[in-house]
């Protein structure tokens, strides 16, 4: 595919890296010189200086005969006057990011596609929905849903408690007869390997583990893993950013008893008329003495979302060693999910990742709906819609020549989840959810086309 990436900050340099490595035709453009020449020596991409609104710089990346313009720069009207213009010139499907979340919840009104914007993603927006995510299944440590909710990824640390370590998966899927999960991917304590389990495949404590489940799984996944369902009623957010006062927005609507704590004396004020149902208090929250005059141990969850990534792992610390329940600290670096687990903070989250989840869908062949990057692991979750026409299309999961690095996690047939074992046969309309690491995707496109 030709893409075009208009932005070479954060997002933009890490989808343009994300991309390089699936060896995509990646145009790179920015007006700041020295962003490109990053750029240009750390990954193999074309880059162009220039205003990517400017008609001669979209010629110059060939903008016409490109497959895929994404505006990811830190203007959300250059980012959709962008794509606009890429439209009108020849382009096949345009993303712009946005931080006024009014233009997504307005959409089908607005008509953006009419305007020649596909999709609008706000980083900020999805940020704060997956803070929501995961203080719902606030046992686990990463989580996602297919189709509402039909289908759900949970990713948990196994402690030593689990039933089940030491066990295979075989032996794991007895302990409940009606099996309600699929183990789809795990990661060794301490390594960078991931696995896609086979029947065979032992559990360990201390394993990363991804599961497929339907809504009645949770709760057997919360008894083989030995974690404990845990309320979360009273939420402390550190940092009145985008994704600070949207999650506390977003929890107060769900009757969360919400606490915000922004150092900034005029932004506070701002965020306390903005959030009538949030206790706003100005202050340092690195200052431990706050933490504990603002009843920090009383509290369910903390959550950093300040500008600084060092602040938010450290206020973590400060949170989890009063106990509290869960602790999500945003993150700029990605290579700090390798530490997370390690120092003990439940979830790190990341802007970029989200991000790029989202608009990866469009990179990837075959008629895919959803596509997730899992955290520090090197696999995807893909959902596809089956077509008539796909090979996969009325034949037996273990009849099809389905990679090792690869594993049907789940089944969503007539609005309904279904964990789909070896004798399942799937059938046109099914939205299968498949987990595969890199090597295998070429080929799971082909069974899919």
């Amino acid at each position: 595919m030709k893409i075009i990436i208009a932005g070479a900050g954060e997002v933009g340099f890490h989808l343009a890296k994300l991309l390089s490595y699936e060896s995509q035709d990646i145009t790179l453009i920015d007006t700041n010189k020295e962003s490109l020449t990053y750029a240009d020596t750390h990954l193999d991409i074309r880059v162009l200086k220039g205003d990517a609104t400017s008609v001669s710089v979209l010629q110059d990346a060939q903008v016409q005969n490109s497959n895929l313009v994404i505006g990811v720069t830190s203007s959300e009207t250059t980012n959709i006057t962008l794509c606009m213009m890429a439209k009108q010139l020849g382009c096949e499907k345009t993303i712009a990011r946005i931080s006024n979340t009014e233009f997504i919840d307005n959409k089908e009104t607005l008509k953006f596609d009419e305007l020649g914007i596909d999709e609008l993603i706000s980083p900020e927006e999805l940020a704060a929905e997956e803070i929501q995510l995961l203080l719902n299944k606030s046992a686990f440590n990463d989580t996602y849903e297919f189709e509402d909710g039909t289908l759900i990824m949970v990713g948990v640390s196994l402690p030593k408690s689990a039933p089940f370590v030491g066990k295979m998966v075989k032996e794991a899927a007895t302990i409940f007869p009606e099996l309600h999960f699929m183990p789809i991917a795990l990661q060794r304590m301490g390594t960078q390997y991931t696995i896609i389990p086979r029947g065979g495949t032992v559990f360990k404590e201390g394993d990363q583990v991804y599961f497929i489940t339907v809504k009645e799984g949770v709760d057997e996944l919360y008894k083989l893993t030995g974690k404990k369902k845990e309320e979360i009623k009273n939420v402390m957010i550190l940092g009145g950013s985008k994704v600070g006062f949207k999650s506390a927005r977003d929890l107060c609507a769900k009757k969360f008893n919400v606490k915000l704590i922004e150092k900034n004396k005029e932004k506070a004020f701002d965020l306390a008329d903005d959030l009538p149902n949030a206790l706003v208090i100005n202050g340092d929250g690195r200052n431990v003495e706050l933490l504990q005059e603002e009843s920090l141990e009383s509290m369910d969850a903390f959550i950093a979302v300040t500008g600084n990534s060092e602040t938010n792992i450290m206020s973590c610390l400060v949170a989890k060693s009063k106990h509290i329940k869960k602790t999500i600290a945003l993150v700029e670096n990605v290579d700090y999910f390798q530490l997370s687990h390690s120092i003990g903070i439940d979830t790190l989250i990341n802007k970029k990742l989200l991000a790029a989840n989202t608009i990866f869908r469009y990179i990837r062949k075959g008629d895919i709906v959803a596509l997730m990057r899992l955290n520090n692991l090197n696999a995807e979750i893909l959902e596809f819609v089956v077509k008539s026409n796909s090979k996969v299309t009325g034949s037996i999961i273990r009849e099809l020549d389905f990679p090792k690095t690869a594993t049907i996690g789940g089944v969503v047939r007539d609005g309904k989840g279904i964990i789909a074992l070896g004798g399942f046969e799937i059938k046109a309309g099914d939205r299968v959810v498949v987990c595969c690491l890199p090597e295998s995707i070429s080929k799971i496109e082909r069974l899919f086309l």
